[in-house]
């Protein structure tokens, strides 16, 4: 299945509020809600969970019948992204590929963490899934309590990049826009972003080996990163990286160089909203740096964030300049997927 149109370039008109972020639905099938996301606040970018999946018969028609409804109302056609690390983060099951945790894969040597990439590729375009969220590129040592032990690839920062660009390469060069997670690096934190704000203590110099594989990522091509609900407290004291601009900008952005997508960590995640709403969370984040703002459950937190975003923009919140920088970054993804498939 494979629905092509043209990509509608940027002409000096903004980019439309809802074009900033992604969304989950309620169920396996195109619903009324999701279906006004498109139409009202034009919203075209969607994530998969469990709850979607029935079969691959039915989450190809899902696909396709996002597609149709971005199609009808003149958006660009839709990114549709999953979490498909393997392990204990994999949406897809049966009768779709099982794989290992990302540790085990990664013990098992490096063919073993192609054929992960290159079997998620095949698999997630062919229903119409074209980007994974994954791989996990945080640095975490082994039976030390830390949260992200299982999913990630090793403790050794060189290793780690070099096991992320064999999957990043394999996806990518099959036309799956891989995303690269959780900038500036999760491996440190004891405490699970689902329930509650991790605090990372480590120094500047020793975030120097967390950050390697995203520095990595960045030089060989890899087109999205995905943020971090943790604050560090020597990058910045107050806020999670995810709303920080000292991190997203400062860092990211301008001292490493990085001029991909951004996505965020689902702002629904206990780390955020146990300390504010997910509306404020976008909003400030935007203003960070991110480029594409992931609120995946309920719809009407959706819809107050789009109107704090608007609210924001009207202020002049976001400059003209602000915007126009997401949506290039946005059609830039888009771009390689329609070529990718024209190519196949």
């Amino acid at each position: 299945m494979k629905i092509l149109w043209t990509i509608m370039a940027d002409q000096g008109n903004l980019p439309e509020t809802g074009s900033f972020f992604m969304v989950g639905m309620p169920g396996p099938e195109l619903d009324s809600s999701t279906e006004q996301l498109v139409r009202e606040l034009a919203i075209n970018n969607f994530v998969i969970f469990r709850r979607n999946f029935i079969n691959p018969g039915q989450l190809q028609r899902l696909c396709h019948d996002l597609a149709a409804v971005c199609q009808e109302n003149d958006l660009p056609f839709p990114l549709i992204a999953i979490d498909q690390e393997g392990g204990t983060v994999a949406r897809l099951t049966e009768p779709f590929s099982v794989f290992p945790d990302a540790r085990v894969m990664a013990e098992d040597g490096d063919q073993a963490l192609i054929a992960y990439g290159r079997i998620c590729a095949k698999e997630l375009l062919g229903v119409g899934i074209n980007m994974n969220l994954a791989p996990v590129l945080d640095v975490c040592p082994q039976g030390q309590g830390y949260f992200m032990e299982r999913r990630v690839l090793g403790e050794d920062p060189r290793q780690v990049a070099e096991r992320g660009m064999l999957i990043i390469r394999e996806m990518q060069d099959r036309g799956l826009v891989a995303c690269a997670k959780h900038f500036p690096g999760l491996g440190m934190a004891r405490l699970d972003p689902h329930q509650q704000l991790p605090r990372v203590s480590s120094s500047r110099d020793e975030m120097a080996g967390h950050l390697e594989p995203f520095v990595r990522v960045m030089e060989d091509g890899g087109l999205a990163l995905m943020t971090s609900h943790t604050i560090y407290e020597d990058l910045d004291p107050r806020w999670p990286a995810t709303l920080s601009g000292q991190i997203l900008t400062g860092l990211l952005r301008d001292k490493l160089g990085y001029d991909g997508l951004l996505l965020t960590d689902d702002l629904e995640m206990g780390a955020i909203e146990n300390e504010m709403t997910a509306a404020r969370a976008a909003t400030l984040s935007f203003q960070a740096g991110a480029d594409l703002l992931l609120i995946c459950e309920e719809h009407e937190k959706v819809r107050e964030a789009h109107g704090v975003m608007v609210e924001a923009r009207t202020q002049g919140v976001f400059g003209t300049k602000r915007l126009l920088e997401s949506a290039r970054r946005l059609a830039g993804v888009r771009s390689f997927i329609s070529k990718k498939a024209a190519l196949a």
